[in-house]
């Protein structure tokens, strides 16, 4: 056993594993400069951790910036951030906002979730923007995408789950990368523990989180897993092979290999 949680099979797999994801997905490049999203959980806090490892063996140059968002949340431990990252020389940002005060202000009743995300990502675009930072980022793992595409899927929202590397919408210069794409949650869990991680982040709203549909289609993930071997494995494998000519969609299907098939219009006009 070794003291170095760098050092650990745990660790070593899942840097491997990003290594594979970015390689695969082309999430980085030559003088990239990437922003990463540091929430204070631990999927952000091992992401960095395996961003900065693949830095210094990677054939390429590039750079890596932290952020974090802080909602003003007293329970939310900002410093306790601030000082991992300063213990770890890792440059970071800081972007604040106090969410309670928009809530009030907005009389906002529903989810407060779904504003304080649109809130977040739009300060992160805005700061990997002003950075010159072609890339922004975040610590999903397969479990997320596998419960985004299950939760699509039952929503009717299109066979889609989180991309692993996609250009972003409000800021088409600027990708989002997912280099925890192939790691399931367990691994990074594994790495927490090792790592020591500190108890950051912590949201006041973690018990409506709980309830939410993210958190119900991740149980189903888990309860699948309980009856499918290597669920997660399988679904990857999936997801990496999709057969569009199988599915519902008509933009896909060779309908002209059916000449005189009948026109759902034509036999509509004539009843």
């Amino acid at each position: 056993m070794t003291d170095d949680p760098a050092k650990t099979p745990a660790f070593r797999e899942l840097c491997k594993l990003s290594a594979i994801a970015v390689t695969r997905y082309a999430m980085i490049a030559e003088g990239d400069r990437i922003l990463v999203g540091l929430s204070g959980g631990k999927d952000s806090f091992m992401l960095l951790h395996a961003l900065h490892a693949l830095k210094r063996k990677a054939p390429i140059n590039f750079e890596l910036i932290a952020a974090t968002f802080d909602p003003g949340f007293p329970e939310f431990n900002i410093d306790v951030i601030q000082e991992y990252c300063r213990v770890n020389h890792w440059e970071h940002r800081t972007l604040k906002l106090d969410i309670g005060a928009i809530l009030e202000e907005k009389k906002y009743t529903s989810t407060p979730c779904v504003l304080c995300s649109r809130l977040r990502r739009g300060k992160l675009y805005g700061l990997a923007e002003q950075e010159k930072c072609q890339k922004l980022a975040l610590g999903q793992h397969f479990d997320d995408i596998a419960a985004s595409f299950l939760m699509s899927l039952c929503r009717g929202q299109g066979l889609s789950t989180m991309a692993p590397n996609v250009a972003t919408k409000a800021k088409e210069k600027i990708r989002v990368i997912r280099p925890f794409a192939l790691a399931p949650e367990s691994l990074i869990i594994r790495c927490r523990d090792e790592w020591k991680l500190p108890h950051a982040g912590k949201c006041r709203y973690e018990e409506q989180l709980a309830d939410g549909d993210r958190a119900y289609f991740r149980g189903i993930v888990d309860q699948l897993a309980e009856r499918i071997p290597n669920l997660r494995g399988q679904m990857l494998r999936s997801l990496s092979n999709i057969q569009s000519e199988y599915l519902l969609d008509p933009a896909y299907l060779k309908l002209e290999d059916s000449p005189g098939s009948l026109n759902g219009k034509q036999y509509a006009d004539k009843q």
